[in-house]
């Protein structure tokens, strides 16, 4: 073996080699020993798979290679061997670690899966022996400490144990004693429910060593004896029914986690004391008031202080990785796990450790120093992943202050021998954060515990709603997506990609209208129910495959188009086309056969003209946007999702802060000049590795064919691509395979109609284009024309109390159309902050008058009960504020005076308010007077000893008199 990929050795106590050495050192075996391509990790932002929160595994993004649904044309499809080392978040979902770290010495929510994938090319006995090679040669582990283990098949199932597998493994010369059978639940892999799986092999390393013979300890959960490589070979799909089907194609899937093997490595027991940990470690007990780490568990770790440094160390990592990704603390799927991440990781750092706030973002330049050679990305991210962690926490610190207050609060109005509101407790961990356990643990030390039957109850429902809405976002239909059998069987049929080159074919005519080129195509085959077909009856949904097509296939952020097909010569038989969609190059057009439709038949394609232009305009429009949006926020500012219909664009993108309403004008006044340009949109398809090397080059993360096309507005690409060109910095130049308009003049119009962040650090804005654009601002004209008209009358003097009501009201109703109607945001705004300025100007012009009011009734009647002790009486007042501002003013004119007062209303309702001299508390109290009072008028009061206030009907109003005399008669 080449000197260059040995590691240090490991010798007697020496510490080994480093972490990046045990990385670096695989990555150049398999690529220069055995000719891998070495490919970037991910990030762990899943794309393009809305069932997974984060990449939790090195294969994430290959599936669409083992699900057979990769364009032909990507770089993905050229690919035959491939190592990388991918960053892998487990938290949440169905691969969960997040409560378990902390706990033992060996789980994370963060690590690093090494990994080498064949597809297509070599299978078991290479795979086998190039593991064997690298754990034996290269990185020197003892043979006698490793054991293998096979899939020993299942019969159940009818599958057999894999021989094959055992003997490569013999033939390498482990010992038979090594090699052990385990059955399904061990040595068998499937990626879901259905879809590609195969049986896998392990290799497990034992610890103690000494020439013992372990064998009866592997798989047992022994911690002496652990896991380290799963090789999975891929030779199965697990169909609907449960069955499994050979795959067409078989391929290698390995997974070794980075920090198992330095722990082997470095000839540690504990993950935590490797060089991927220590230096957090170290970094953590300078900020904090702790003990040293000693690697601690269970019932050693007393007061759970080694936990919390484990806790912390993962976290942290966690949270610099994530965010370098994009992935941001937030209120629902991923966001929200990494929100839980880092607000476990504050209690740990606060309540035990004992440390001061801002210990966790002081640990951020320790975990770039350990992993951003290998991940630079984090080197240019720092001072971002420190400050979006320090808000967080200042946050959090704060939800568990007001947190603490309501749970005091609620307890004090409980009754007593209650259990503890469940909606009080949900309420606290769904808005606030508040921690379940933190919940149960402030209400043991008050002696209350938690309605837990009702707060599960509360869990499921919120459980059930969100799968009910993560299986709306599932692709609906199974006529539209290609299982890997009939994708095997097209391709091995040599059934040809469908050519939608003709979806670009289009040009203004004479008056500026855009004019589609017509399309005729054979149908090749048809797809219903997970299998092909050559012919589909008629009133069924079916999924067809034409040789070629106008129609745009959804993808990219864009919509489908839709339209319709028809047979050539049956030119009244409309086949509807409902959506498009692309599997393997092949594109499907979602039909419902009004006749029986086969293969062979020549069919007329039909695109709907104003919704392909729609969307061909919002697709442009998204573009300028996105130039738009660097040009007034920087160049830093990245797009981090869109999506493009008819009827409007959204668009995501990183900020630093909130976007101020000149920012949004800017924007739009930057769109609106590219628009009054009339640019010419040109395009062109190159090669992607010249693409790439053009300067200011938008693109997002997502795999591109290969040739890519290249959209350049004003700027011809063959411009854009000579060499030191800074053409693309001064206009849009993107990676898109969408339609485009041809000149920019088409977008007629752009108003962004609402923007807001969806998470610290990332907003979102949705515009529209064209009509729509122009009709968002002559409503926020029209509304702006009303909120003048509010304003000029509230500046007019008004003395009556209903009229400013009404005035307050009216500002009320214009705050809420103003929020939901489709105007430009910076206008909505604008007005917003007027209106809020007016209802305060209402509500004190309000208070004023009603004042002025009491007051005056207050005056006469101090004047008819001079000095009396108590005074019970009718007025008029047109609210209970009023009634009750009159009790204040004769109290606080007279203290020595106990106040009732009835006031009747038009509607045959009576209001009633009283106050209680504070010399008479606790004889008499205003509440019980009140309750008196009201009950005899049919109504109900309550309030507290010093105040109350209620209302009953009319007809028993003398009576409620009397008793209002008698009851204090009786007191004083």
């Amino acid at each position: 073996v080449p000197c260059r990929w040995l590691c240090s050795p490991r010798r007697g106590g020496a510490a080994g080699p480093s972490a990046g050495q045990v990385r670096a050192a695989f990555l150049r075996f398999f690529e220069e020993r055995h000719g891998h391509r070495r490919l970037p990790s991910a990030p762990v932002r899943p794309r393009g798979d809305p069932r997974l929160l984060f990449v939790n595994a090195g294969m994430n993004q290959f599936k669409p290679v083992f699900l057979g649904t990769v364009h032909p044309r990507s770089e993905l499809a050229q690919h035959r061997r491939v190592v990388n080392s991918q960053k892998c978040v487990r938290a949440g979902g169905k691969h969960n670690d997040l409560e378990d770290v902390g706990r033992d010495t060996y789980h994370h929510t963060f690590f690093e899966m090494l990994g080498n994938w064949s597809f297509g090319d070599y299978f078991k006995e290479e795979a086998c022996s190039m593991a064997w090679e690298l754990l034996t040669e290269v990185y020197e582990i003892p043979r006698d400490r490793l054991y293998v283990t096979y899939f020993g098949g299942d019969p159940s199932l009818g599958l057999s144990a894999d021989e094959e597998c055992r003997d490569v493994w013999l033939r390498l010369g482990v010992p038979a004693s090594h090699v052990l059978p385990f059955p399904l639940k061990d040595n068998f892999w499937e990626m879901g429910d259905t879809g590609p799986c195969g049986p896998c092999t392990e290799i497990h390393y034992d610890h103690v060593g000494g020439g013992r013979n372990a064998a009866a300890l592997v798989n047992q959960g022994s911690p002496d004896v652990v896991e380290i490589w799963n090789l999975v070979f891929m030779q199965y799909s697990r169909e609907v029914e449960g069955n499994l089907l050979p795959l067409p194609q078989h391929h290698v899937d390995t997974g070794m986690g980075l920090e198992r093997l330095v722990t082997v490595l470095q000839n540690k027991r504990s993950n935590y004391d490797t060089d991927l940990f220590t230096p957090i470690l170290d970094a953590i007990h300078k900020g904090c008031r702790a003990p040293r780490y000693q690697g601690l568990v269970g019932d050693a770790d007393v007061g759970r202080v080694n936990m919390a440094y484990r806790v912390v160390a993962d976290h942290v990592r966690t949270l610099c990785v994530c965010i370098t990704d994009g992935i941001y603390p937030g209120f629902s799927g991923a966001e929200l796990v990494l929100r839980r991440i880092l607000r476990r990781a504050v209690r740990f750092c606060s309540e035990v450790l004992q440390a001061p706030p801002g210990l966790l973002a002081s640990l951020v330049p320790t975990v770039v120093e350990v992993l951003g050679d290998a991940y630079p990305d984090l080197t240019r991210n720092i001072n971002q992943i420190k400050d979006i962690i320090n808000e967080n926490e200042a946050a959090f610190l704060s939800s568990l202050e007001r947190g603490r207050r309501i749970i005091e609060q609620t307890v004090q109005q409980m009754e007593p021998s209650t259990n503890f509101p469940a909606e009080v407790a949900w309420s606290l961990y769904g808005s606030l954060g508040f921690p379940l356990d933190l919940i149960d643990l402030m209400l043991e030390e008050k002696g209350i515990s938690l309605d837990s039957a009702a707060f599960n109850k509360l869990v499921l429902e919120d459980a059930k709603r969100k799968a009910g809405g993560a299986q709306a976002g599932q692709p609906g239909s199974t006529n539209t997506h290609l299982d890997v059998h009939s994708l095997a069987w097209l391709q091995s049929s040599s059934v040809p990609a469908t050519d939608d080159s003709p979806k670009y074919a289009y040009r203004l005519g004479q008056h500026g209208q855009y004019e589609f080129s017509p399309c005729q195509a054979t149908v090749l085959m048809l797809y219903r129910d997970q299998s092909l077909h050559k012919e589909v009856g008629a009133g069924q949904r079916c999924g067809v495959i034409l040789d070629k097509t106008n129609f745009y296939a959804e993808q990219g952020g864009q919509d489908s188009d839709q339209g319709y097909m028809i047979r050539l010569g049956q030119q009244d038989v409309l086949f509807p086309v409902q959506s498009v969609h692309l599997c393997g190059g092949y594109v499907i057009h979602e039909v419902t056969a009004v006749e029986t439709l086969r293969a062979g038949d020549q069919v007329q394609l039909f695109v709907d003209e104003a919704q392909r232009v729609a969307c061909m305009r919002n697709h442009t429009a998204a573009h300028l946007l996105n130039f738009a949006l660097r040009r007034v926020l920087g160049d830093s500012t990245e797009q981090r999702g869109s999506h493009v219909t008819a009827e409007r664009l959204r668009f995501d993108f990183d900020t630093k802060g909130h976007v101020t309403v000149e920012q949004l004008q800017q924007v739009e006044q930057v769109v609106q000049d590219l628009i009054q340009k009339n640019e010419v949109v040109h395009t062109a398809e190159v090669p992607l590795t010249l693409a790439r090397r053009v300067q200011g080059l938008r693109a997002v993360d997502e795999g591109y064919p290969d040739p890519v096309r290249i959209v350049s507005l004003g700027v011809p690409v063959e411009n854009v691509l000579t060499c030191d060109s800074e053409a693309a910095m001064q206009t849009s130049v993107e990676l898109c395979c969408g339609t485009h308009l041809l000149q920019t003049g088409s977008v007629e119009d752009l108003a962004i109609i609402s923007e807001r962040q969806l998470v610290k650090g990332i907003s979102r804005v949705i515009a529209v284009t064209g009509g729509q654009a122009k009709e968002a601002r002559e409503l926020g004209q029209c509304l702006a024309t009303e909120v003048d008209s509010v304003s000029l009358r509230m500046k007019q003097r008004i003395t009556s109390i209903p009229e400013m009501q009404n005035l307050s009201k009216e500002v009320g109703q214009l705050t809420k159309v103003v929020a939901n109607a489709a105007m430009p945001q910076w206008q909505r705004k604008e007005l917003q902050t007027i209106l809020k300025a007016l209802q305060r100007t209402a509500n004190t012009a309000i208070k004023k008058l009603e004042l002025q009011q009491a007051e005056k009734a207050a005056q006469i009647l101090l004047a008819k009960y001079c000095n009396q002790p108590v005074i019970i009486d009718t007025v008029p007042a047109d609210s209970l504020s009023i009634l009750m501002k009159v009790v204040n003013q004769l109290c606080d004119k007279s203290p020595g005076t106990s106040v009732l007062l009835l006031s009747p209303q038009a509607s045959g309702e009576v209001l009633c308010a009283c106050q209680v001299s504070k010399n008479c508390i606790p004889a008499f109290s205003a509440a019980d007077w009140a309750v008196a009072v009201c009950t005899q008028m049919e109504g109900k009061a309550g309030g507290s000893p010093i105040v109350a206030k209620g209302s009953g009907n009319a007809r028993g109003m003398q009576g409620a008199l009397t008793t209002a005399l008698e009851f204090a008669q009786s007191k004083l």
